[in-house]
């Protein structure tokens, strides 16, 4: 105890953990920012374990990644934990984000705090998609074919960064070679940027299941909320060890243990299932431009959110309209995920359309105006109060 108080460096660590200030109601959806910390430092450690083994070479990817099953000890629990931990890790991620916009934990002050959770959301997504082509399986060599092939779209020099994101003229031998230097690198961004996150959430403090800030209603983070996160990490890693160990291949593309070949494309090209719902929003339109530009807009739109939503009550807890749009809207993402790992055909693809026009309107126009309705009802129950 005492070397905590002298030493700098544990003494901020222990009120960074030990005496920040949490609200006293907040729930076990609250544990989710914790358990994504957990799901990345579970990434990196059996990521590290693995490239000790993997070899980034066209001809040998899919034998080294069979190597680790077979041979390596441990290898099939170290590539299960790993594949099935990109999985858990957006589980925690979509949850997290959910509670964020049922909660309204995006709206002032926590622009800052909202804005950098987006730009670690993107940062998952490019490690997650440059992950996925490493086995070189069918479904890798296909997916980066087709995804890295959308930046040909971009007018004038879209050919060119296809090319260099390649190495080459085709995905083959480099590509795979840049795919793995960044999958190795992008992580240690991801958990620096995480830092700032957490920066940035003990600048304004955690929201609360009524969305009212209080500074009096206040508890230490240890050892009350570390309980709970331990109790949850529990429960967590319960449901994570049912994948690794009876489900492994359950979240994951059949076709991927099939070695990658050019000259044989897969019936049907899907990417993991957490790109899914983006994946549908870019097939709604049949322009490929139009496509990039609206998949792009949706994780824009996400991160600018708390710069034009505002208002006086946050919670949906006080909200019963805010409350039943935002089930649809839960509804309609994990209708575009259904979409998204169907063929582009009637009637997916006219769904695929609705919902697409559903949440970006949702989105941009509904969430204003649910916000600006019932501040008027508030407005006008209180005057009929006094």
């Amino acid at each position: 105890m005492r070397l905590v108080k002298t030493h700098p460096l544990a003494s901020a660590g222990y009120h960074f953990v030990g005496y920040y200030p949490v609200p006293s109601n907040i729930t076990y959806f609250w544990n989710f920012g914790l358990l994504a910390g957990v799901c990345l430092v579970v990434q990196i450690v059996t990521g590290i374990a693995l490239a000790m083994h993997y070899t980034p070479n066209v001809g040998l990817a899919f034998v080294s990644v069979e190597h680790i099953m077979r041979d390596v000890n441990y290898g099939w629990l170290l590539r299960y934990v790993h594949a099935n931990g990109a999985s858990m890790f957006f589980i925690v991620v979509y949850t997290h984000m959910m509670r964020g916009l049922y909660f309204g934990s995006y709206m002032h002050p926590r622009q800052a705090l909202w804005a950098s959770g987006g730009v670690i959301f993107v940062l998952m997504m490019a490690t997650g998609f440059i992950g996925y082509v490493l086995p070189w399986g069918q479904m890798s060599f296909w997916g980066a074919t087709v995804i890295t092939n959308l930046f040909s779209a971009i007018p004038y020099v879209g050919t060119e960064i296809v090319y260099w994101l390649w190495g080459g003229f085709s995905v083959d031998n480099p590509t795979l070679n840049k795919f793995f230097s960044l999958h190795y690198l992008l992580p240690f961004v991801l958990l620096g940027v995480m830092l700032v996150h957490l920066v940035f959430l003990h600048e304004v403090g955690s929201n609360n299941p009524l969305g009212a800030r209080s500074y009096h209603d206040q508890i230490p983070f240890t050892p009350y909320s570390t309980f709970k996160d331990l109790y949850a990490m529990i429960l967590f890693f319960i449901f994570f060890g049912f994948f690794v160990f009876f489900a492994p291949n359950y979240l994951g593309h059949s076709d991927n243990y099939i070695p990658g070949d050019p000259m044989v494309t897969p019936p049907h090209i899907v990417p993991e299932w957490y790109f899914l719902p983006f994946y549908a929003i870019l097939r709604s339109v049949p322009d490929k431009l139009a496509g990039v530009v609206l998949m792009a807009a949706a994780l824009v739109v996400v991160i600018l959110l708390p710069f034009y939503v505002t208002s006086d009550v946050r919670s949906s807890a006080f909200r019963p309209l805010y409350r039943a749009f935002f089930w649809f809207f839960v509804v309609d993402v994990l209708l575009l995920a259904w979409v998204g790992g169907n063929p582009v055909k009637s009637p997916y693809y006219e769904l695929g359309q609705f919902c697409t026009a559903f949440y970006f309107f949702y989105l941009i126009n509904l969430l204003p105006l649910i916000s600006k309705v019932e501040t008027y009802l508030w407005s006008s129950a209180f005057d009929r109060n006094k």
